[in-house]
């Protein structure tokens, strides 16, 4: 978990030992003056404030959310719910920090349960611990489940279901895999494999079927052959990009359905000497910071995540002050193109 307090949050000793009495004693001051000062109450003279800020310093104090929102019903503090910290949610987590500045609340990252471990529904068990005590709202990347209602306001990043339950925010999934696969036809390509995501998360399924409409409208033949699971992980990619870069007759590029999926692709071509994109193209979704880092640097579907993260707050902070919003924003991938597509090989 990482967060910052709010200024106006009651106080309370890292160490368990020292208490506002023992400030108000170091300060030479009354309780009650300590409890104005550290709340941002007037009636205060500046003299006294700087005094007792030095003393609240010195014996090491810092902010006390619990104590803050049992007083107050409310934190200014705002949560960004994770499974786990992995690229994807880091950069909407780096992405919803920058559209916080300016705002008066801080942001807490809580990541939840490995979703390794088949924890569907850590999002509800993550909520109820934070939920009115720590955070007023809660930003929820890829949650797993639908949740109708909730005890503060919620918007979804990507969620697993879908449009249903709370607001959400995700990226026109359907096409920009059709965007992905038609590049690479018109690269000359039509042995064209797919390595595809998490089958309960409706992002992959949504992007298989970008893919199959492409091949479709130019006419290339649909093989479940050349589709393998790859759990939009790099390890579960590892079997899927084996079993397609050793075929016979093996295809001539691959679409992985993110870009971690993608990088490994990379990877084991190299390990194989398969050369990319003299042999083989490779294009990502999701334009990750790796992407562009990867040798050669991968072609992929750029998710607008800097205004993903954005937008999620903007809904939510216009849930907060009672303003309506659209239940669902949908914005649009766009191809970006790098070194490892080419034409497709000829012979």
């Amino acid at each position: 978990m990482v967060f910052a307090m709010p200024p106006d949050a009651e106080l309370s000793p890292v160490s368990g030992r020292t208490t506002i009495h023992d400030v108000a004693r170091a300060a030479g001051v009354s309780v009650a003056t300590v409890s104005k000062v550290i709340n941002g109450r007037y009636g205060v003279a500046a003299s006294t404030f700087s005094r007792v800020m030095t003393v609240v310093s010195e014996l090491g104090y810092e902010s006390s959310l619990v104590a803050s929102s049992l007083r107050r019903s409310k934190t200014n503090v705002l949560g960004i719910l994770v499974a786990e910290f992995e690229p994807f949610s880091t950069e909407l987590l780096k992405a919803v920090s920058a559209a916080m500045y300016g705002t008066d609340y801080e942001l807490l990252a809580y990541s939840g349960p490995n979703s390794d471990r088949g924890n569907v529904g850590w999002e509800r068990r993550s909520l109820s611990r934070l939920a009115g005590t720590l955070i007023d709202g809660a930003i929820i990347v890829t949650p797993t489940v639908t949740m109708s209602s909730t005890s503060i306001p919620v918007v979804t990043i990507d969620p697993h279901t879908g449009r249903g339950g709370p607001a959400s925010i995700g990226s026109d999934n359907v096409a920009g895999a059709y965007t992905a696969t038609r590049h690479l036809i018109e690269l000359g390509h039509r042995r064209i494999a797919h390595i595809s995501g998490r089958r309960d998360l409706e992002s992959a399924e949504l992007r298989e079927l970008g893919y199959r409409r492409a091949l479709e409208d130019a006419g290339i033949p649909y093989d479940p052959a050349l589709v393998r699971d790859g759990n939009y992980r790099a390890p579960q990619t590892d079997d899927a990009a084996r079993a397609l870069l050793t075929m016979t007759d093996r295809p001539t590029a691959i679409f992985a359905a993110n870009d971690q999926s993608a990088i490994r692709v990379l990877e084991i071509a190299s390990e194989l000497g398969i050369r990319v994109p003299g042999d083989l193209s490779v294009v990502g979704f999701d334009n990750i910071p790796e992407a562009s880092a990867a040798v050669p640097q991968l072609t992929t579907m750029a998710q607008p995540l800097r205004e993903m993260g954005a937008e999620a707050l903007r809904m939510l902070l216009a849930l907060l002050g009672g303003t309506d919003t659209p239940q669902h924003v949908q914005l649009h991938a766009e191809l970006v193109v790098r070194g490892s597509t080419g034409p497709a090989p000829t012979g």
